[in-house]
């Protein structure tokens, strides 16, 4: 049997969403415990040139959502990039998550063979088949911001782990 979009990207995506949800709860408690001010890490980045953590969040959320609805054809909803607490970006992930369980899983299979045209950079745009785009570009670049959003807490000195950013790859 064939495997479906769906089953080879979204399941990944959603455990990584939720990981990361709940690693928004560590941080803030550990953040609450070390009397850091939130908007000090979420404004903090790995280098002067990178993004913030907070943008970092917002990215992997738009790389799934994105993926979803482009792959599909389902509209694509947008979220502004205004969140400025854990409480807010942990809403963003949610709302990330309700909209790709409503995404329709045959239309993905479906999109696999359409063209997905999508902007890069303010004023170009980029046109790949739908397989392409979900492999080569959406899912490296979301388990980057995804990665890169850990990797601050880890540099900030946060008691995250690889358990915690794989968790529930292995609950049942």
């Amino acid at each position: 049997m064939p495997l479906s979009a769906y089953a080879a990207v979204f399941p990944g995506f959603i455990q990584t969403l939720k990981a990361l949800d709940a690693i928004l709860d560590k941080a803030g408690s550990e953040a609450s415990e070390r009397k850091i001010q939130p908007e000090v890490l979420l404004s903090s980045r790995l280098a002067p040139d990178m993004l913030s953590f907070t943008r970092q969040i917002q990215l992997m959320s738009d790389f799934a959502k994105n993926a979803a609805a482009r792959v599909s054809g389902a509209e694509n909803p947008r979220f502004p990039d205004e969140e400025k607490s854990f409480e807010e970006l942990k809403a963003r992930i949610a709302k990330t998550l309700d909209f790709i369980a409503s995404v329709d899983k045959a239309a993905l299979d479906a999109g696999l063979d359409k063209d997905v045209t999508f902007p890069r950079g303010p004023s170009a745009t980029v046109t790949m088949k739908g397989v392409d785009y979900l492999t080569r570009f959406a899912v490296p670049n979301f388990y980057f911001h995804a990665t890169t959003a850990y990797d601050i807490l880890r540099e900030n000195g946060f008691q995250v782990g690889k358990q915690d950013f794989l968790k529930g790859v292995f609950d049942a």
